[in-house]
């Protein structure tokens, strides 16, 4: 809910069918403009290949993963989420999301995390996404670095869903060292905009806009984070820590 004055209204049913109701006027201040430390979250959901028939984190098997919260080492605030990959097919992947909220009063996101991963050379790539829905489209900022394929950034294209390579690189990241990253991302009418990423306080323009996604039914705020198998499935973990998104 944004600052200032609002009117709830309250409807009461009982077992018999008859109603009551109240409004009361309320007064917001002091909302933080966006969602602080998202990885201490208790509703992280993740998905591997494919579910409810659809695909979900692609990739060519189920994946062996999990999710441990207010992890005191290593952390930047002693309170840090570690992520783990595993399993016995290659190429397996696992895609995390947590919602935050919903409606369409934001249009402007800053994306802003750290992630220190305990063998740097082991993802196929890392994924950060964040996604917009309401009133029958999506809204899908999705980034991935791609290690061993382009070794370069890639950004989604939600209307033809597919990812795009930038002229950004991207090369496996030092192991067990913390790295700062953060997109800017907006929506302008019906298309994302990603306008710049940082990372290890690099900062790159990017300045691409795509079509988002039309026919969605839901209405969410969400951020996102997957880990993807190599060849060799080589097991890793990821802690993610003070993860932030900003929203105006």
């Amino acid at each position: 809910m944004p600052n200032g004055q609002h009117t709830v209204e309250i409807v009461a049913e009982d077992t018999a069918g008859y109603l009551a109701t109240t409004s009361m006027q309320v007064n917001v201040i002091g909302q933080e403009p966006g969602a602080l430390n998202l990885q201490d979250h208790p509703d992280w959901v993740s998905c591997s290949a494919v579910i409810a028939g659809s695909t979900c984190a692609a990739g060519l098997g189920v994946a062996t993963s999990n999710l441990s919260l207010h992890q005191t080492t290593p952390s930047l605030d002693g309170s840090a989420a570690k992520f783990s990959l595993g399993g016995n097919h290659a190429y397996s992947n696992e895609l995390y999301w947590t919602p935050i909220g919903g409606g369409d009063s934001v249009s402007h996101f800053t994306y802003d995390l750290y992630f220190y991963i305990d063998n740097g050379n082991a993802p196929q790539s890392l994924e950060f996404d964040v996604n917009q829905a309401f009133g029958g489209t999506r809204w899908t900022w999705g980034t991935q670095c791609d290690f061993d394929q382009t070794h370069e950034w890639n950004i989604w294209d939600p209307l033809h869903e597919i990812w795009v390579p930038i002229s950004i690189p991207c090369n496996h990241f030092p192991s067990n060292t913390w790295i700062h990253l953060v997109w800017q991302l907006e929506r302008i009418g019906n298309q994302v905009h990603y306008v710049s990423v940082s990372v290890a306080d690099q900062e790159y323009p990017v300045d691409v806009y795509y079509t988002a996604q039309p026919n969605w039914y839901q209405e969410e705020i969400d951020i996102a984070f997957q880990m993807d198998g190599n060849y060799k499935q080589e097991p890793y973990d990821v802690w993610l820590d003070e993860v932030n998104l900003f929203a105006n």
